[in-house]
């Protein structure tokens, strides 16, 4: 059974990027090659969220539209954010602190814990995804991830 992917912001964000950049041609071409494959892929709203915000602050609407119609394009592929999902994010987020390995300033929000907690309160198996990421380190504390290059 091929795994899950779960799109982090890094690879999601060069996924609209304009055409003839090498690293976003690159990323597009790997994501056709899995979907090609029939891999599943999920956008966690925490993930929408870190990309919709630069998209907006840059006024690329286009990419936003973009965005949206791709997160739609396949049913299943937009994770909400759940109270559970949040939940788990606080337990995550103060195990690491208290373990002495933060994965954001304090005062951040944290996207690495909420997107770990989105995909694990939606209940998928750890076994059964990998979050593809540019930011293995601090994910890989939490669920199975990899860069997104070497999936």
């Amino acid at each position: 059974m091929k795994p899950i992917l779960v799109l982090d912001s890094s690879p999601l964000g060069l996924l609209f990027q304009k055409p003839k950049i090498p690293r976003a041609d690159e990323c597009r071409d790997w994501l056709k090659a899995h979907l090609s494959a029939g891999t599943k892929v999920i956008i966690p709203e925490v993930v929408h969220y870190e990309l919709k915000r630069e998209l907006l602050r840059l006024g690329r609407s286009n990419s936003v539209a973009s965005l949206v119609n791709f997160e739609n394009a396949a049913a299943g592929r937009y994770l909400p954010i759940t109270t559970s999902a949040m939940d788990l994010a606080a337990e995550f987020w103060a195990r690491s602190r208290r373990q002495g390995k933060p994965t954001a300033d304090p005062h951040a929000l944290d996207v690495d814990v909420i997107l770990a907690a989105q995909v694990l309160a939606a209940g998928f198996d750890p076994a059964q995804f990998i979050v593809a990421t540019s930011n293995v380190s601090h994910l890989s504390l939490f669920v199975p991830a990899q860069a997104w290059e070497t999936i």
